[in-house]
């Protein structure tokens, strides 16, 4: 994505994203309070209106999912945002949007969990994020961003994949970015948006458009799943984003996205002050996850370990992407502590 950027200010991880969401065009909102996440909710109820575009603080999550499903319908760019069990309540509305083939964005705050947990960041969302979250085949391109101005690039970004695959976009942050404070840079504003001529936007002068996921005459639903399934393909194929940092010389590759992977990121500096040669790898896109790429850096290495913020989840689709001869550790929090760059190297160390 090249584009012109105009000035720099300060934001939020929320503000950023929401500014990011305005400025790819998107004219409808609809969410519910919850922390960490409450700020975007917030700066949206000011910034839409100022940009002719909607506000509404639904009564419930679920509420607010089915107002996104029909502000898609009709053709609008719309989203939503949440922390962990709000998102939850809105896993039925996502399924309903992927059966029907309808682009929207979704932001998830992770905090802890499961059930209530607390309210500090947390990983723990990954399964939920990248495994469809929901009832039925689909899936739903997630992306991770580890600082506000990658937040605030990959809300920007999320909206022109999601028109582009007529899929649901979930950008998985966590509390830490949500609330941190940064320098963004900004894009120009968003003059063009697709045309959808998919969008239930009345039919004087055409034939009637339909949009629904209830297919009941048999052998049909079959053919739609088979359709979504090839989309879903060509996402793998087009859309895998990651970064690496030392990787060229490599004794030890750490593996880990977000902010855990900013953490490692300070980790493996002070390492190679001490003569450990370890890299990184870092998944952007969590789906489609860049298992190819990954496969073939891991090649250089005996040993990988996986850092995240909760039990052990992205480390599944790691050792899924490397050959079995290669040791793979993990070292987790799944209590909303976040961990410091010493603890990481003491962990390189230790292996």
């Amino acid at each position: 994505m090249v584009q012109k950027r105009i000035k720099s200010v300060i934001l939020s991880g929320c503000e950023a994203s929401a500014e990011g969401a305005i400025r790819a065009g998107c004219k409808f909102y609809a969410g519910y309070p919850i922390t960490p996440q409450n700020r975007f909710p917030e700066y949206m109820s000011v910034r839409m209106p100022e940009e002719g575009g909607v506000f509404i603080q639904a009564e419930s999550e679920v509420s607010a999912i089915n107002m996104v499903f029909g502000a898609s319908a009709a053709g609008v760019r719309a989203m939503t945002s949440s922390s962990s069990p709000g998102i939850s309540l809105k896993q039925e509305g996502i399924s309903y949007l992927a059966g029907c083939e309808l682009p929207a964005v979704i932001i998830n705050m992770n905090r802890g969990g499961p059930g209530l947990g607390d309210v500090t960041p947390s990983q723990s969302d990954y399964f939920q994020s990248t495994r469809g979250g929901g009832h039925g085949d689909y899936r739903t391109i997630t992306l991770a961003p580890w600082n506000v101005q990658e937040t605030y690039d990959l809300t920007y970004l999320a909206f022109i994949l999601a028109d582009r695959y007529r899929n649901p976009v979930l950008v998985l942050a966590d509390g830490m970015i949500a609330q941190m404070m940064e320098p963004v840079k900004l894009f120009p504003w968003k003059k063009q948006i697709p045309k959808k001529r998919w969008a239930l936007t009345g039919c004087k002068g055409r034939r009637p458009n339909s949009i629904k996921s209830l297919f009941l005459t048999p052998g049909v639903l079959e053919t739609h799943n088979w359709k979504i399934a090839r989309k879903y393909q060509k996402i793998i194929e087009n859309e895998q984003l990651y970064h690496t940092y030392m990787c060229n010389d490599i004794d030890l590759l750490l593996v880990s996205f977000g902010t855990c992977a900013r953490i490692c990121f300070e980790a493996i500096t002070l390492a190679r002050a001490q003569g450990i040669k370890a890299g990184l790898f870092r998944p952007v896109t969590l789906w489609p996850y860049p298992s190819e790429h990954l496969k073939r850096i891991a090649e250089k290495v005996k040993k990988i370990l996986v850092v995240e913020m909760n039990c052990g989840q992205m480390v599944e689709d790691v050792k899924l992407a490397v050959r079995n001869d290669v040791h793979i550790f993990f070292y987790g929090r799944p209590g909303g502590g976040v961990p410091a760059p010493e603890e990481i190297l003491k962990e390189i160390k230790r292996i």
